[in-house]
């Protein structure tokens, strides 16, 4: 076996752990006693009953399911000489940059705290218990008073960030030598200098070949009405209950009403009644103990999702979720595979002793709520919405708020959005870059939020159905590129850079999946 790999007992003793740790583990113990317990079980017949009793009742399909997760989101062990910190992000200058962003942000929680006079967490008295109890479903009608509270960083600030990241050991080509970067002594068109791999757009084309004019789609071929037989595709995928199969669906799209079985199969998402009692317990936390982060979910709502035509009337519910997201310590665990690390905070007891704040490891960033919002058209329970929204963050949304050279990160879908423009309709990239209106700049907030209060509704889960289905973010660039390419010829006219912003400020109305096929199998990216 070569160093550095993992053996089949390795794996094996890894997946067993993950499903003794999943809520879906105790219930299967607890079934297989039941059913062992019967009297009419010999003990001889244990080991021959335990198969077919998983097969018959399936039990096996489920844990199949937990297998075929933990493959899609391992990450495979390393070379045994490999240094902890590459782990995270094998580019220093990414780990630095990271670094020093993240002591950015917590200079301005501690900042903020003295400012305001706030502390960072405190325990509320009996009465306040008492009372945050009572609201709890009318938790946006608080007496607080937010208006001199404001957001960490909006996305703006990371931007800046991003945009100011250059590799030390890289030399970009000279396209342009009337336009030389003092820094680098070179230049290229794009904002993002750093240089990553990235796919080509025929290799786009394969990996998301099931969008093609040749399958059917929903969002493009059911103008006239719901196509029956896609349904009952929809119909067997659930009954089956396998998550490959429900990810191979979504590739295609689902209909609103099978929405919330195919996403939970697809995402792995099981519920139990530990589920619930693991909320309660969040919630519980939430009533007994007021952090500063609470502060800025709710003003973070109320400027956002709260403020939005189609999400205002889930206000209540998208805070009860965040608040509940800032308590689950789960999260934690995700920081293994990000260059982010969770941030810290004295004890007030003792200055020596450090925690985790917030106990979920996420400062919130301005639109942080719009990843939630869009999802309380599909559920109203608050628990399946927050574990969906826990699958989604830990699978996808966390790479889009922490600089990362991972294909998936917001570094690289940056990049990928900016080449595939720059390679398909120069023109275009090179008039708004030289009227100091950088496409960049207009499609970074679509590309971060993941279109989230961009577009509307019924077409933004259209796209995060593909999302899901593929399993990747690299869908977002590309239909930033194919927003930018459909309105060229308004683009092409405008000579300032409000005039920009006003034909690419409003995108609701765009229909996503023809789009995309738009950009990737048409002609327009490559214009005569």
């Amino acid at each position: 076996m070569v160093a550095g790999t993992q053996s089949n007992d390795t794996v094996v003793k890894d997946i067993i752990s993950v499903i003794q740790a999943s809520d879906l583990g105790w219930t299967l113990k607890r079934a297989v006693q039941d059913e062992l317990s019967k009297s009419f079980v010999n003990v001889k017949d244990i080991k021959r009953l335990v198969p077919v009793f998983m097969k018959e009742s399936g039990w096996d399909i489920k844990v199949r399911n937990i297998v075929f997760m933990y493959l899609m989101t391992h990450i495979p062990a390393p070379h045994p000489i490999t240094p902890p910190e590459t782990l995270k992000e094998p580019m220093s200058f990414i780990r630095n940059a990271q670094a020093r962003w993240e002591k950015r942000i917590l200079k301005s929680i501690n900042t903020m705290c003295t400012e305001k006079n706030i502390p960072l967490a405190r325990m509320r008295t009996i009465r306040e218990q008492a009372d945050f109890t009572q609201k709890w479903k009318d938790m946006t009608f608080s007496d607080e008073n937010m208006g001199d509270i404001r957001p960490v960083y909006a996305p703006k600030d990371f931007m800046e960030v991003l945009t100011s990241l250059s590799s030390p050991n890289y030399t970009a080509k000279i396209y342009d030598y009337s336009d030389v970067n003092e820094r680098s002594g070179t230049s290229v068109w794009g904002l993002i200098q750093v240089r990553l791999h990235l796919n080509t757009t025929q290799q786009l084309r394969v990996l998301f070949s099931n969008l093609s004019t040749h399958h059917f789609q929903t969002g493009a071929d059911d103008i006239e009405g719901p196509n029956p037989e896609w349904q009952r595709l929809g119909v067997k995928a659930v009954q089956l209950g396998y998550t490959p199969t429900a990810q191979r669906y979504l590739q295609q799209g689902c209909y609103p009403t099978q929405r919330g079985d195919i996403w939970l199969l697809a995402l792995g998402v099981n519920l139990s009644p530990l589920s619930y009692q693991y909320y309660n317990q969040l919630r519980a936390s939430v009533f007994k103990y007021e952090l500063l982060v609470d502060r800025l979910f709710l003003q973070d709502v109320r400027l956002t999702a709260g403020n939005h035509e189609a999400y205002f009337v889930f206000e209540d519910l998208v805070v009860q979720i965040l608040l509940c997201f800032s308590r689950d310590t789960q999260f934690l665990d995700h920081f293994k595979s990000t260059s982010a690390s969770p941030p810290h905070a004295y004890t007030r007891n003792n200055m020596d002793q450090t925690v985790v704040y917030p106990p979920n490891g996420i400062i919130p960033f301005h639109g942080f709520s719009l990843f939630i919002a869009p999802m309380c058209f599909i559920w109203s329970d608050p628990v399946i919405l927050y574990n969906v929204f826990k699958a989604l963050y830990t699978r996808f949304f966390f790479r889009l708020h922490s600089l990362s050279s991972h294909p998936q990160g917001i570094l690289s879908l940056c990049q990928q959005f900016e080449t595939m423009l720059q390679t398909h309709q120069p023109q275009l990239f090179y008039h708004l870059r030289e009227m100091g209106s950088h496409p960049l700049k207009h499609a970074f907030n679509w590309i971060m939020h993941a279109f989230a209060g961009y577009l509307e509704t019924s077409q933004l889960l259209l796209l995060w159905d593909r999302v899901i289905g593929y399993g990747t973010l690299e869908i977002l660039p590309v239909l930033a590129v194919a927003v930018f390419a459909f309105r060229r010829n308004n683009l092409m006219e405008v000579t300032t850079p409000s005039e920009a912003e006003a034909v690419l400020q409003d995108v609701s109305s765009l229909k996503v999946i023809p789009l995309l096929q738009y950009c990737l199998y048409a002609r327009i990216l490559h214009p005569v």
